[in-house]
């Protein structure tokens, strides 16, 4: 008995080795090209998008002939924006990308007590980011702007007390998370409302930012509101897209932890073939690992081709398939069905599953440990292991 746990432990040693190869692998090739795609990604859909309020200044000269620059104040603001995930896998990666429909009201208050010209900067989220139907209004007019230093520019006329009314709209794409920052510095901001409505409910507010004052149920996510009547705040609003379950990380993940999969499922085997006195050769063992194996490593490469969740369940019936079809020729259908066959489908398919629920793995799989200890030991409480143990009698020469 000691050298045939002896040879199943070193079948279970060699085994977690190859899963630990495996696991690194998986890690390898998704480090090596997480970067690459990811800057592949931003070329095509666009970066993480930051807006920023539009900036009216006067430049006039002082007594001593130096320029001086003075800043219009940003009286309103009334934005609405339109958040849509479109989420895109590339490679063992999947990024959050979205689009985005902005519209925002401005009005910028003449302080100077007298008329003069301003030099209107709006400044756009991102230099690389595609802007499909930008328009700037004054007074619900067009007005000419050129882009220069990510911004659009345009030189207009106010006269003595008039209000600068700006309305700017846009459609465009971006990536991971969407901001709004209200100037470089900190400084006092009137009359703002901001409301965000997206498609998607597993949102996220990263630290630092301000957390929404009104959140309500959308059709298909939410509606967020930003309301101040007068505000002094350095930090943005910002909102963080979900990410999908990543297809190489988490492969990689299943893999470091399959050892503990296939010692449950080992650990099992050994009792039910004591009790019920089934010679089940380490080489047995040797091939059940290897089927056990078989499902990370078909996992690890089909997850860059296709659906994490397809792949999940085509190399499940693959392994699951290994196993029954051999044991039923070493032992019988029916103990390759129910006693493997469920063992196998608890200890693998539902042990890997749990890690799609990043929190609960853990407490999935401590619960599953104590379940299985539990019955173990009722079942086995009242058997004589000497006995079971015991060498078989030396059968006498004819």
């Amino acid at each position: 008995m000691f050298k045939r746990l002896a040879a199943i432990g070193f079948i279970f040693v060699c085994t977690s080795i190859a899963w630990a190869i495996l696991a690194a692998t998986i890690y390898s090739r998704t480090s090596a090209s997480g970067s690459s795609l990811r800057g592949r990604v931003e070329s095509v859909w666009g970066s993480e998008l930051t807006q920023r309020p539009p900036v009216a200044a006067v430049d006039s000269l002082n007594a001593a002939g130096v320029v001086e620059t003075h800043v219009l104040p940003l009286m309103r603001s009334d934005l609405r924006v339109k958040l849509a995930l479109r989420p895109r896998q590339k490679g063992l990666l999947w990024f959050s990308t979205y689009s985005v429909n902005f519209e925002g009201v401005y009005s910028l208050a003449n302080d100077t007590g007298r008329a003069v010209q301003v030099r209107l900067a709006f400044p756009l989220p991102a230099k690389q980011a595609v802007y499909d139907g930008l328009t700037i209004l004054r007074d619900g007019q067009p007005i000419s702007t050129e882009n220069r230093d990510g911004a659009l520019l345009a030189y207009l006329n106010l006269d003595l007390g008039q209000a600068l009314n700006l309305q700017v709209s846009y459609r465009s794409q971006g990536l991971d998370s969407w901001q709004y920052r209200f100037g470089e510095a900190t400084g006092q901001i009137r009359n703002f409302q901001c409301k965000v409505i997206t498609d998607f409910r597993d949102i996220d507010f990263p630290d630092n930012t301000l957390a929404p004052t009104a959140k309500r149920d959308a059709p298909a996510g939410w509606d967020l509101q930003w309301n101040y009547s007068s505000l002094v705040s350095g930090v943005p609003i910002a909102v963080t897209m979900p990410v999908k379950a990543q297809p190489g990380p988490l492969a990689g993940e299943i893999s470091t932890f399959a050892p503990v999969s296939l010692f449950f499922f080992f650990f099992l085997m050994l009792v039910i073939t004591t009790m019920k006195r089934i010679d089940l050769h380490p080489m047995n063992y040797f091939f059940l690992a290897c089927a056990f194996f078989a499902f990370h490593l078909l996992l690890a490469y089909l997850v860059d081709h296709i659906s994490i969740h397809v792949a999940f369940f085509i190399s499940s019936a693959v392994s699951v398939l290994l196993v029954v079809s051999y044991l039923r020729i070493v032992v019988g259908l029916r103990f390759a069905l129910v006693e493997a066959g469920l063992a196998q489908f608890a200890y693998l398919v539902l042990f890997s599953y749990a890690f799609f629920f990043p929190g609960y793995t853990g407490l999935a799989i401590t619960i599953g440990s104590i379940c299985t200890l539990f019955a173990v030991m009722q079942w086995t409480g009242r058997v004589k292991w000497s006995e079971r143990f015991a060498p078989a009698p030396i059968q006498p020469a004819v």
